[in-house]
């Protein structure tokens, strides 16, 4: 239930075309609905603006499925999200809860999983840029941009410009000064943030990625470099976490905005 659902509601009892009674039974599904191997979440979208994101990794198909269809039942807009879902937890959720959407495949090293979107939000008009270092980049950035999608930011895409060939990303720096926050997705050592950092005065999200050779470390030699950049004011997330880059951009637009309520 999120914040417009509610007062939906509350002005239904003060209107009388619902019963008390029948409010509070509603209610009662506040905050949480226990499942037995789940407590789904559904007062999530009223505490930040965002309802929860059922995680696929671990969970049965029809797990998925489950919590899926708990979260399209309780009333409200807020898009319903299964992330990095394999084939079968796909099959599942869509077969049980129709309508769902699945918009790109990403996860990093894992690049067969797919997120799966259903009652996506409208779309708004923050601009938000996802930017690559390299191609081999671009499953973490699809599940940041899939994520982005749902929520009603439609990304503008900038692939393939690391630092190796600095005036690739110049070239594409008068489009970086025209969006409200950028993420910047990058292996290797994780360079590409730095230089973004510090061409933009907006907030930048940057994602280190499991990309490169030996000493790369699968990924921790670009989040010390990004933790350690010389570009203040970086937000850094976790290796290959295109999903935590996308919910930190839309904290951050929906505070710049002056409404955390909204999805």
């Amino acid at each position: 239930m999120d914040a417009d659902a509610l007062r939906e509601l509350l002005e239904s009892v003060r209107s009388g075309a619902i019963e008390p009674d029948e409010a509070v039974a509603r209610l009662r599904r506040l905050p949480f609905a226990d499942l037995g191997y789940a407590r789904v979440d559904h007062h999530r979208a009223l505490r930040q603006g965002m309802a929860e994101t059922v995680y696929g990794p671990g969970k049965a198909p029809e797990q998925c499925a489950a919590i899926v269809a708990e979260l399209l039942a309780q009333p409200g807009s807020s898009p319903v999200v299964l992330s990095r879902a394999d084939a079968a937890q796909v099959a599942a959720a869509v077969a049980a809860n129709p309508g769902g959407e699945v918009i790109e495949a990403g996860g990093g090293s894992v690049d067969r999983l797919h997120t799966v979107v259903w009652r996506p939000a409208p779309v708004r008009s923050e601009r938000v840029a996802v930017v690559t270092a390299g191609t081999a980049d671009l499953p973490v950035a699809d599940e940041c941009a899939a994520t982005l999608v749902a929520h009603g930011l439609v990304p503008l895409r900038i692939t393939d410009v690391g630092v190796a060939g600095l005036h690739r990303i110049l070239d594409a720096a008068e489009e970086l000064m025209d969006v409200d926050a950028v993420v910047v997705v990058a292996g290797m050592e994780g360079a590409l943030a730095s230089v973004v950092g510090g061409l933009v005065a907006v907030p930048v999200v940057a994602v280190p990625t499991s990309v490169g050779y030996g000493s790369g470390l699968a990924g921790v030699t670009a989040l010390l470099g990004m933790l350690a950049s010389c570009a203040s004011g970086l937000t850094v997330v976790g290796i290959d976490n295109g999903f935590g880059a996308a919910i930190a951009v839309l904290r951050m637009v929906n505070v710049t905005a002056g409404d955390r309520s909204r999805a």
